[in-house]
């Protein structure tokens, strides 16, 4: 017997990571550090723990709350809708966005925050929905364009304190996940 999935059921991974972005910056605060240097340096060995910690890593709180209310809302969705995709989406808008930075960046600075990991799973859930071919992926789509749609301008080079590299990776990465994704349901369809 299949086992129900909840809507709390999919949040667990997302508020696990939501928790460990508020457990690291309450560490910040009440510590006085500036864990800023954990972030992604381009082209650096140094620079490569940020693979693992830029998405944990915030600089202040407004930073902390603009990352954190999407990253709970879009990896629910994408767990609660897409549980077979779930993991292998969120684990690359994780790693890939950050990695690319780090390959590709052409300014020499720390690149901390999820925003990555929030282009990633916007643009995964606008592509994939819009084309799966399903009434609920579209309706997925739509909100998703509805809620974050107007996020995408800060793929543009406009503030030289916001990392415009990671958004855009991010987005990149969710992009080119949800066509492989389709790709896939695709050649698995009976002919």
């Amino acid at each position: 017997m299949p086992q129900e999935r909840g809507i709390l059921s999919g949040s667990v991974v997302p508020f696990r990571l939501v928790f460990l972005m508020w457990l690291v910056f309450s560490f910040q605060v009440v510590y006085e550090l500036d864990l800023g240097y954990l972030g992604v340096y381009p082209r650096h060995l140094t620079g490569l723990i940020g693979l693992l910690t830029a998405p944990l890593i915030h600089g202040d709180l407004l930073h902390l709350v603009s990352n954190t209310i999407p990253l709970l809302f879009l990896g629910s969705v994408l767990f609660f809708f897409y549980p077979r995709l779930a993991s292998n989406i969120f684990f690359r808008v994780y790693m890939l966005p950050y990695a690319l930075v780090w390959l590709l960046s052409p300014r020499l600075s720390y690149h901390i925050g999820a925003s990555g990991m929030v282009y990633g799973l916007s643009a995964f859930l606008i592509i994939y929905g819009l084309f799966k071919g399903y009434l609920v992926s579209l309706l997925i789509s739509i909100s998703t364009v509805f809620l974050y749609g107007g996020i995408f301008h800060g793929i543009m080079p406009t503030d030289p304190h916001i990392s415009w590299e990671t958004h855009l990776f991010g987005a990149l990465t969710g992009a080119l996940s949800a066509i492989q994704s389709l790709a896939k349901d695709r050649s698995k369809a009976p002919r």
